[in-house]
Formats: structure tokens, sequence, C-alpha cells
């Protein structure tokens, strides 16, 4: 099923989509979410980010081609960083480039969704703790990463995390395309069959470190092929079993 969160009359709801229609939920997604009974007309609902997150965990060089193209080994363990909830935007919405950086970059990824309280699982008990998935673009100031030398200032812009179009509960992530689409020129196409570290392994091991929390995102790294963004620019996300997220560039 796809969960979205919508702007209804002004305020923020969790919905359930069908082909034309949303069925309104009550309170927060989850594994078995409740419906109110009430539904709206899907071309009437303006999506926004599929869920609120407490953090925003991402994983760096978790493509083999992709630390090969950068020129950097593979890691040993995955390489975490975080990205603030105040990066956060929806589709179609903007990535507003700082004045600061003057190579900023799309990364094109698969972001898994947090469904319950998750702290020390085993990989192979990981994916009962996941909600769903959706596309994420961890927008990076690439230059700025290699002047800091770590990643914080680069990650962190705001709108440098938009996700969505909504969240997919019925996927197994282990072998889904995955592609990014530049002005409508494909630009990344890869597979997560490419990952580095598995979701599972993923998710157990970044649950060893925090404790990770309803609606928190992981980002699970980025295939070969990013490339800088300019204003004007249209970047979509395309994620099989997913969908298309789309953001514009200002």
């Amino acid at each position: 099923m796809k969960i979205a969160r919508l702007l209804h009359r002004g305020e923020p709801r969790y919905a359930l989509l069908e082909e034309d229609k949303a069925l309104l939920l009550k309170g927060l997604p989850s594994p078995e979410p409740v419906l109110t009974g009430e539904e709206i007309s899907r071309a009437e609902a303006k999506l926004l980010a599929p869920c609120t997150p407490s953090k925003i965990v991402a994983l760096g060089l978790n493509y083999r081609n992709h630390a090969l193209e950068l020129g950097l080994p593979l890691p040993q363990e995955p390489l975490l960083f975080l990205k603030p909830p105040s990066a956060v935007i929806g589709p179609g919405e903007k990535i507003i480039l700082p004045p600061q950086s003057q190579r900023v970059d799309y990364e094109g990824e698969l972001a898994v969704v947090i469904g319950r309280r998750t702290k020390a699982v085993s990989p192979e008990e990981a994916l009962d703790y996941v909600l769903g998935y959706t596309c994420f673009n961890d927008v990076t100031a690439r230059d700025l990463q290699k002047r800091d030398g770590q990643w914080i200032r680069a990650k962190s812009f705001d709108t440098f995390a938009p996700f969505g179009p909504w969240i997919e509960t019925d996927l197994d992530p282990a072998d889904l395309k995955i592609e990014t689409f530049l002005n409508g020129e494909r630009r990344q196409n890869s597979s997560t069959q490419e990952l580095v570290f598995s979701v599972p392994e993923i998710i157990s091991f970044v649950s060893h470190v925090m404790t990770l929390l309803p609606g928190d995102l992981i980002a699970t790294g980025t295939p070969p092929g990013i490339g800088p963004l300019r204003s004007g620019d249209t970047v979509g996300i395309v994620i099989q079993g997913i969908g298309k997220l789309t953001n514009y560039v200002s």
C-alpha cells in the first residue's frame, strides 16, 4: 500500500492512496493503519514529504561503482552521517542553491522509513521494523564537502533532503532499479543489488548506534552518475515499485 502525507483543508493528514482517491487515516501511519472513513480525490490532494523524521541517517559510499567514480576505497563498515529534519522538503518543492557553494549535486537514493522503535536488532529481524520505502535525494554541496573534510555543512542546508512522493509498504528492497533524471535525461541507473551493505545490514548497524523512532529515515547511499544542479533544473528520482520524486532547482 501507498501511505502519503497531504494537505487537506489547510492541515497535514496521512492517507492511503488508491488510483483516484485518498483515504484519510487516524493519527500517524503504521503497518495496520486505521481509516477515518473520509476520502478525497487524489487530484485535490497536495502531497507533502510523506513523514516527519526526528532524524535522517544516511550512508556514504554504499554503491561499489560510486566509490570508484570518487576514487575512494570501499568502507569496511557502513559510513554514517546525519541530515537535519530542517532540510526536508516534499515532492514538487524547490531545492535552493546556497550562495556558499559553487557545486551542488543530486544523489538519488532508496530511503527506508522506520515503523516502530528500533534498538539493537539483528539483520534477520531488521525488516520487521520497517514501515516502507520512499525516494530520496541526498543533495550535497560537493565543494564544501571536499573543503571541510567532514560532511555536516555540505549535507545540511535547508531543502537538501527532498523525499517522497509517498511510502510504499509492500516492497522487497533487495533488487530495485533506481534512476535519476536531470531535465529528462537519465544520469543515474543502477540497482540496489549493487549496495555494499544490504538494507537489513544497514538497519541493524544503525540500531546498534542509535535508537530509531517511527518516521525516521535511513538513506541507503547513491549509485554512480552524480552530477551538478543548476538553477532552473528539474530533477527526478525513480525507484522501481515506488514511483517518482520530482523537485525543481532555484
